[in-house]
């Protein structure tokens, strides 16, 4: 009997004993299955307490201006759990570069260069930990000249007005200016303060000025008249025009099918009506140059934007600019105002930049590129950029026609008595195509001859202060070839 109930004893613990194992090997699994595939959510939710201060436990790297300036810097806050807090200097100025850095996320060159900034990327955490047995980062530094961009971004506050401006070296593709207004202070992004970082999320989110938007990169506009010079490119490659050509220009041009007249700015004339290419892009033509789309159609209008980069994939620079848009399957009305930047055409003012700058070198543009190397606390540089072909839009010798139809008298204080290649769009378009914006835009080059700068600026409904896009330009100009 004492061995029946020795028997039922057992049983009952080896049951006991089968429901612990299989409880255990569920336990476990499930552990097994968090780590090995769970982590990643788990370490990038934001209620994750641990890995937001290890992201704040040891100084990021600097971001510095292409003179040395550091314009992003950690700093010890002297307090827990966040040992370092990130600093902007000259915030707004900078902005539209850096981005911010907060609790639960980056933008801007703090985004797009995270890994190397943090020491999180794996050449700069491997070398860091070799050298000095702790994770650091590493500095970033950038393109961006201090005189350039402080032109660029004094010259927009000072309108009062919206708008942009990017400036480019041609023959490498580095940006020497990348302004947007109005903008906003990074450091207000710097708090550890949950309640107060919303707050000014919601504050600055709601903005109807919208300081958080990125106009250099992120904002579309029509190109207006500096459209032009991608239609004068199309006209000089296609052999059936030369700078001396005459072209047909009338006061008022009947769009096709239609019973709607497109006029040049301000209602005049282009000369007698039947001016030369040359001559009617520098009084900037709407009716010569809608004639010229018309004749060449929509297809060779439409390759020779694609050829500037316009319906191009998204490009990087690291920050992603959002893709200029020349229109498909367009008549004959839209295909004569697509021809002088109208319609549905949309750029940035990086894009307007660049049409300038692929003109200035020879008809080839480079790759846009705003971080020149990242370099380790100890000096050594880890990645360097070098010059890249972004693509060919035109050939050299459409070029060269190019520049010589853009090159006007200079300013003495933009260029030193050197030739700057300048074409306007300060025209109200308004005024011409019922509903169309109403902005001003410009791109130019400097020095003529040998460039060192393209820039193209955009500002928005300025009225009657459109001719201040050409204040900007020469100023920007005047401080990239100081």
């Amino acid at each position: 009997m004492a061995g029946s109930r020795a028997e039922r004893i057992n049983e009952s613990l080896r049951r006991v004993a089968k429901l612990c194992s299989a409880m255990l090997f569920l336990v476990l699994t499930h552990i097994t299955l968090i780590q090995a595939f769970g982590s990643r959510a788990l370490n990038a939710d934001r209620r994750n307490e641990r890995q937001l201060i290890d992201r704040f436990d040891h100084p990021r790297g600097d971001i510095l201006t292409y003179d040395g300036t550091p314009i992003a810097t950690s700093r010890p806050t002297r307090a827990g759990p966040y040992l370092y807090q990130r600093f902007y200097r000259d915030g707004e100025l900078y902005a539209a570069v850096t981005g911010h850095m907060s609790l639960y996320r980056s933008t801007g060159i703090e985004e797009a260069r995270d890994g190397v900034l943090s020491g999180e990327d794996a050449k700069v955490k491997v070398r860091s930990l070799v050298r000095d047995g702790a994770v650091e980062g590493a500095d970033v530094r950038l393109t961006i000249r201090d005189r350039v961009q402080r032109a660029a971004y004094e010259g927009l506050k000072a309108t009062g007005l919206p708008g942009a401006v990017v400036a480019i070296d041609p023959a490498t593709g580095a940006i020497l200016a990348l302004a947007t207004y109005p903008t906003y202070d990074p450091n207000a992004f710097g708090t550890f303060d949950p309640a107060r970082l919303a707050e000014t999320s919601r504050r600055l989110g709601q903005d109807p000025s919208r300081p958080l938007l990125n106009r250099a990169l992120n904002r579309l506009y029509p190109p207006g008249s500096t459209f032009k010079l991608v239609t004068a490119a199309a006209a000089l490659a296609s052999g059936e025009y030369t700078p001396s050509a005459p072209v047909d220009a009338p006061v008022r041009l009947r769009l096709p099918g239609t019973s709607t007249f497109l006029q040049n700015a301000g209602g005049g004339g282009c000369g007698d009506a039947r001016p030369t290419l040359t001559y009617a892009f520098q009084v900037s033509c709407n009716t010569a140059f809608a004639n010229i789309g018309l004749q060449l159609g929509q297809d060779l209008l439409r390759d020779q934007a694609e050829a500037f980069g316009f319906n191009a994939p998204s490009l990087a620079v690291p920050l992603v600019a959002e893709v200029s848009r020349y229109p498909l399957g367009m008549n004959r009305p839209q295909t004569a105002l697509s021809a002088i930047g109208h319609h549905d055409s949309r750029a940035t003012p990086l894009m307007v930049a660049m049409l300038s700058a692929a003109v200035a070198n020879n008809g080839v543009l480079m790759r846009p590129y705003l971080v020149q190397e990242v370099r380790l606390p100890d000096g050594s540089v880890i990645d360097r950029a070098g010059p890249a072909v972004y693509r060919t839009a035109v050939s050299p010798a459409v070029a060269r026609n190019l520049v010589a139809m853009m090159t006007t008298v200079p300013r003495a204080a933009a260029s030193g008595g050197s030739g700057v290649a300048l074409r306007r769009a300060a025209e109200a378009a308004s005024k011409v195509i019922p509903g169309t914006d109403d902005h001003a835009v410009i791109t130019a080059f400097a020095p003529a001859n040998a460039p060192e700068v393209a820039v193209g600026v955009v500002l928005e409904h300025p009225g009657p202060r459109a001719d201040a896009v050409t204040t900007i330009v020469h100023d920007v100009i005047a401080a990239a070839l100081e």
